[in-house]
């Protein structure tokens, strides 16, 4: 291989990192606990959090914070994983990008 032809191939695998990069921030990831659901986009921002209060009584507050908590990381592990699915091929070359 020449060095015109390393170039762009690297070029291009730089545009499929970013391409994927930004499929993956566009898509909404849903985390649930109990009663609490939460959804985040693909950067890890939280964009809703609802709270299913049928069978709540004002007593279970700190239960509810726990909840989302626990929502939360379940939302991102979701994000984790769809951000392995599609950049774990080049996660070496990742560490300058991010």
């Amino acid at each position: 291989m020449n060095m015109q032809s390393i170039m762009a191939q690297a070029q291009k695998m730089q545009r499929d990192i970013q391409k994927k990069k930004e499929e993956i921030n566009a898509q909404l990831f849903p985390g649930k606990y109990e009663f609490v659901e939460v959804t985040l986009n693909g950067k890890k921002e939280m964009v809703s959090c609802k709270i299913h209060q049928e069978n709540l009584s004002k007593d279970d507050i700190e239960m509810v914070e726990d909840f989302i908590v626990l929502a939360v990381k379940d939302a991102m592990s979701k994000v984790d994983a769809e951000f392995q699915s599609k950049m774990g091929q080049y996660a070496g070359m990742l560490d300058g990008l991010m």
